[in-house]
């Protein structure tokens, strides 16, 4: 299984991106994928998860509003787009995969994760 994101940038305060997960390599088509943060010097969080077997997503309440995740399953795709960033949005911001069905932002119930996509948010 390989996992890469890409969509990473900088960008003013109040601005959008959209990051992307490429996830390869699944034995089947039903997997969740997550995204998670970690902004310097705090513990990495969880932003937002999909599962493809229905597409059910859940993101996290401090993000919800701003933060959607989306997928296309044909493309074994799934993204984060982010919109009114603001400085502490700035992260490093990681996709990661399971295997099973799951709605968790619990990091070792992720096996295969990406190398992070730097995201800086400038006030």
């Amino acid at each position: 299984v390989q996992i890469v994101e890409s969509g990473g940038d900088s960008v003013q305060a109040g601005g959008s991106l959209r990051l992307s997960c490429a996830a390869s390599g699944f034995p089947s088509d039903d997997y969740a994928i997550a995204w998670f943060r970690q902004a310097p010097g705090k513990e990495r969080e969880g932003v937002s998860v999909l599962v493809t077997d229905d597409g059910e997503t859940v993101t996290s309440d401090s993000m919800k509003g701003r933060f959607t995740i989306s997928g296309d399953i044909a493309q074994n795709t799934v993204y984060l787009q982010m919109n009114n960033l603001r400085p502490e949005d700035t992260a490093v911001y990681y996709c990661a995969a399971s295997e099973e069905r799951l709605m968790s932002f619990k990091e070792y119930e992720y096996k295969y994760w990406g190398q992070g996509d730097q995201v800086t948010v400038e006030s």
